[in-house]
């Protein structure tokens, strides 16, 4: 039998690789001659490319000149940044008419005013948010861009628009200030937060009837400018392709992700085989097929211009890619939560959209936004029909006869500028995962 007299532990510092930078450099950098060797090296390799690009690009580079040969008589050795500053308006607006660029900025404005809400804790009904920009926000921006006669179909269109946008607005700063929603805070103001739904409801259908009638009539009123298609190009083009294209090929290839896991033969064999189909040629040749086979089936007279079919072809391409990662994201939910959704009296549809998608979507983020990021890249590749997208822009610059020969400048920054908006979804996704809990789980 032993006795053991209880005596405090002295509290020990921290290992040294844990609390300072040189226990950590020795730890992970330099843990034996042969790591200390590959980091040297390494190093060296790292210091003389920075060093080397740091005195192309910004200590030897011309940023202020009229010509490319006034850049070689300034310096030899450096970039010529001045062609790249000079085309800057093209680069991003293409040809648009400069005193109409107001319009693509407005465009741009309303847009993240739109979408401010959804990142906004204290505002209320994001889910109407999200589908008021997919189905309103398309036709105040194709009209505000291209502008011309409105039809009764585009002003019905606009007006809605409009009147989504105002609603948005009031419920944001309601939300914001009140926590309370557009709805209460309207019962509240107007006494009837104690009437029943019907009479709630008729209230609000009668406000809003009241706002989208005075819309539609003021903007009779106006008329915008037509502008061509055809001058449309730069970043602005990239974004119109890439937005519509990542706002309509995920709901498509929901949809055809579902027909092909449907019961239904004849849909499942549909979905099934379109989606081979397009998954089984690349891109530009589903691009150049658009250009020339849509006006084929389109009856006579009827004329879609080409930044729509490029669209259309873009949209249904990538639908067809994400399908298949919707499907991976259906596959991984357990049948017992379709069991459980059944036995307690849901449908189908009712069983997919409220029990079995939220789910699936979460562990899909990653592979989501991966096929957005192509989509984003892909797009580039509408320079080879015609049109005169960002990368068709750049490449232009070295046929102006004043910056004549400029390539590598107008690339590189070509570059940089995907590597900003691909990084910068990227780490959305990342911190969508978080904020879902699903990227420490898979």
């Amino acid at each position: 039998m032993a006795i053991i007299t209880p005596i405090k532990t002295p509290d020990r510092a921290a290992p040294l690789a844990e609390r300072s930078i040189i226990g950590w450099m020795h730890k992970n950098l330099f843990s034996s001659w042969f790591n200390a060797i590959l980091t040297v090296v390494t190093a060296y390799l790292v210091y003389i490319t920075v060093t080397g690009l740091w005195a192309w690009g910004v200590t030897d580079a011309t940023f202020i000149a009229d010509s490319r040969r006034e850049c070689f008589e300034n310096s030899l050795s450096g970039a010529c940044w001045a062609g790249v500053i000079d085309w800057f308006d093209n680069i991003f607006y293409g040809r648009y008419p400069r005193e109409q660029i107001w319009r693509i900025n407005l465009g741009a404005v309303l847009l993240v005013l739109w979408m401010a809400p959804l990142w906004m804790s204290r505002v209320k009904g994001k889910v109407l948010i999200g589908a008021g920009v997919v189905v309103f926000y398309p036709f105040l921006a194709g009209y505000l861009f291209a502008g011309g006669e409105k039809g009764l179909l585009t002003q019905l269109m606009v007006s809605g628009a409009i009147v989504a946008l105002i609603a948005n607005t009031s419920n944001m700063l309601i939300g914001i200030t009140t926590r309370a929603s557009l709805k209460e805070f309207l019962l509240q103001v107007l006494g009837k937060a104690q009437a029943s739904g019907r009479t709630q409801r008729n209230v609000l259908l009668a406000i809003v009837l009241f706002v989208f009638v005075a819309v539609f009539l003021w903007q009779m009123q106006w008329t915008a400018e037509a502008v061509s298609w055809t001058q449309w190009g730069g970043l602005f083009l990239t974004m119109v392709i890439a937005g519509i294209g990542i706002a309509s090929s995920l709901p498509g290839g929901i949809l055809l992700a579902l027909g092909r896991r449907s019961k239904l033969t004849v849909v499942r064999v549909l979905c099934t085989g379109f989606i081979e189909v397009f998954r089984s040629v690349p891109l530009i040749t589903v691009l150049f097929m658009a250009t020339t086979m849509f006006p084929l089936f389109m009856p006579e007279g009827f004329v879609l211009n080409k930044l729509v079919q490029v669209i259309i072809a873009v949209v249904l391409f990538n639908a067809c890619y994400m399908a298949e990662t919707v499907r991976a994201g259906l596959q991984a939910i357990p049948r017992g939560q379709y069991e459980a959704a059944h036995t307690i009296g849901l449908g189908y549809w009712r069983t997919t959209g409220l029990v079995i998608m939220p789910q699936a979507l979460k562990y899909m983020i990653p592979n989501i936004v991966g096929t957005f990021i192509s989509l984003l890249k892909d797009t580039t590749l509408v320079s080879i029909i015609g049109l005169f997208d960002i990368l068709g822009m750049l490449r232009s610059i070295s046929k102006d006869i004043p910056w004549l020969g400029l390539h590598k400048e107008p690339l590189i920054f070509g570059a940089m500028l995907f590597f900003v908006l691909c990084f910068s979804m990227s780490k959305y996704s990342r911190h969508l995962e978080t904020k879902l809990s699903a990227g420490d789980q898979h």
